[in-house]
């Protein structure tokens, strides 16, 4: 991670089905224990909450973990976000969904 990032700077989405303080709470848990990672924003929807992650490796990661810990499905997609001028290099944004059973 570079260190002029913006604080509005996202690579992934972690999306949380329904909301669930438990859950939140557990996210919030593993991003506080990273210092590379950040959270950009989040957005409460009526079907559950949106969370920007600075990090698609650690959404990616937390996906599983949320899989393993509380019994739900991990859905993973990714878009393109942009080309790199320099390298000339697709970057994605990836969407990790967490459906809680």
């Amino acid at each position: 991670m570079r260190k002029s990032m913006s604080p509005n700077y996202y690579e992934a989405t972690l999306q949380l089905r329904p909301y669930n303080q438990e859950v939140l709470q557990y996210v919030l848990e593993e991003v506080g224990k990273r210092k590379d990672v950040f959270i950009a924003k989040t957005e409460e929807l009526k079907t559950g909450i949106d969370i920007f992650l600075s990090s698609q490796r650690f959404a990616r990661m937390l996906g599983k973990k949320l899989k393993d810990r509380f019994k739900g499905t991990v859905t993973i997609s990714k878009k393109i976000n942009r080309l790199d001028r320099q390298t000339g290099v697709i970057l994605y944004r990836a969407t990790v969904l967490f459906r809680l059973k």
